[in-house]
């Protein structure tokens, strides 16, 4: 019996512009302006258009989006991917704004989406999030071992309206992100050391910064804790920075 050839996967064609917006809270987030120096950097070296608003209110984060949003449609050239970084306090599917009132992540992700955003249409758009999302705190557990299990879907023939993105959290649900008041955040600063020093597909690279994070010991209040970013994708092929 013959070996089946292995299915050739598909990549995102990245020839095209990359564009970048990021909005980050720098109120009350000391440490938040070295995430943003590491992240113009990391965006200058892929090619990226860059852009950085501080300081947001609630309705700016919103109002922001909507004119990156519009911006890229209106462009005559061929766009390959949007990134959106996101920095603010926050909880659970909400971040705060400059002025203490909060925007729904739902709402600033669905700006972008298949039906909202043409020029992004069946193209790569990822989400980096580094703020809380609850209030809990992880001490790490001791483990002998993993065993993680891959589950893919077969191809569709329609594009979703929620398909070709990537949201990237700093940590999982319900608990506190970590920042340095001088170092910056580890999540972007390992996100970014990851991302302009290794070649491979986004999720391998994405792997690699959990394991790192998840290998750090933090220590905040005096006691060791754990944090790791939590990926959720609905990506349809592999997508490559370098």
């Amino acid at each position: 019996m013959s070996n089946p050839q292995p299915l050739e996967e598909e990549e995102y064609d990245m020839s095209g512009a990359r564009l970048a917006l990021t909005l980050c809270v720098t109120k009350a987030r000391e440490g938040s302006e070295e995430d943003l120096v590491a992240l113009e950097r990391m965006f200058q070296q892929l090619g990226f258009e860059s852009t950085i608003k501080r300081d947001p209110t609630a309705q700016q984060f919103q109002e922001e989006m909507e004119k990156f949003q519009q911006a890229i449609d209106a462009r005559k050239d061929f766009v390959s991917c949007a990134f959106v970084v996101l920095m603010a306090h926050g909880r659970e599917g909400y971040l705060k704004g400059m002025d203490e009132q909060m925007v729904e992540l739902e709402d600033l992700f669905e700006v972008l989406n298949n039906k909202n955003c043409q020029a992004l249409r069946a193209k790569p758009k990822v989400y980096i999030m580094q703020a809380c999302r609850g209030e809990r705190r992880d001490s790490g557990e001791t483990v002998g071992g993993d065993n993680i299990e891959m589950i893919t879907k077969d191809s569709l023939q329609t594009i979703p309206t929620y398909t070709d993105t990537l949201h990237v959290y700093s940590t999982v649900e319900g608990y506190i992100s970590y920042r340095h008041d001088e170092e910056g955040s580890y999540f972007i600063q390992t996100l970014v050391d990851v991302f302009t020093n290794r070649k491979g597909p986004i999720l391998e690279l994405l792997t690699e910064v959990t394991r790192r994070m998840a290998e750090a010991e933090l220590v905040q209040e005096g006691r060791a804790r754990k944090v790791n970013p939590q990926v959720e994708s609905t990506l349809r092929k592999r997508l490559y920075l370098q």
